[in-house]
């Protein structure tokens, strides 16, 4: 009655099984269940005596590529907290200056060397107590006045100072040149990079 012909509906097959799974985007969706089952992994591995190998060298390889990166200056694989170029600014603004701190160590070990072995001469601990309070004031009065140079460096560079940078740059200024890590990558009165 309505436009179709008796011809026309005879032509039109019955669908085959191919045409009804086809393949791509018009797959059927599969069932929930599957679909778990298929990414089912055992929280325990089946072989761990592997898993540990297997855990270990990737634990050394993060390590060698962290150690590596500390020597060159690389931040891809630096610690997270060494990463960023407000950090890099502060620690080649640290390195290129000398600082007090840097022998405040070796300056408590010999204090304590030296109480102790003079310690029947009160006279003389009296003293070298009072070179060490002098010692860790000028360490104090190096370490402000260098968090007031990185500041306004910081503020010339990058327009504000992110959280934690000073600290991290006083930190690094009461360590032993030789010992810091990341490596100092400028001289002694180079320009910071």
């Amino acid at each position: 009655m309505f436009g179709r012909k008796k011809d026309q509906a005879a032509s039109i097959e019955a669908p085959t099984e191919e045409t009804t799974k086809p393949a791509g985007k018009n797959a059927p969706t599969p069932k929930r269940s599957a679909q778990q089952a298929q990414n089912q992994r055992p929280l325990v591995p089946t072989d761990r005596k592997l898993a540990r190998a297997a855990e270990r060298t990737q634990r050394l390889e993060a390590q060698n590529r962290m150690r590596l990166a500390n020597e060159t200056g690389d931040e891809r694989f630096m610690a997270a907290r060494d990463q960023g170029p407000q950090k890099r600014f502060a620690r080649d603004y640290v390195d290129r200056r000398f600082m007090i701190g840097e022998y405040l160590m070796f300056a408590v070990f010999a204090f304590l060397i030296v109480s102790l072995s003079l310690s029947r001469y009160p006279q003389v601990t009296v003293y070298v107590t009072f070179a060490l309070w002098i010692l860790v004031a000028l360490v104090a009065v190096d370490a402000f006045i260098m968090s007031r140079g990185l500041r306004k460096g910081l503020v010339a560079r990058f327009g504000s100072v992110e959280r934690g940078v000073t600290y991290y740059g006083i930190m690094r200024g009461l360590q032993f040149r030789k010992l810091r890590l990341p490596k100092p990558q400028v001289r002694r009165g180079e320009d910071p990079r």
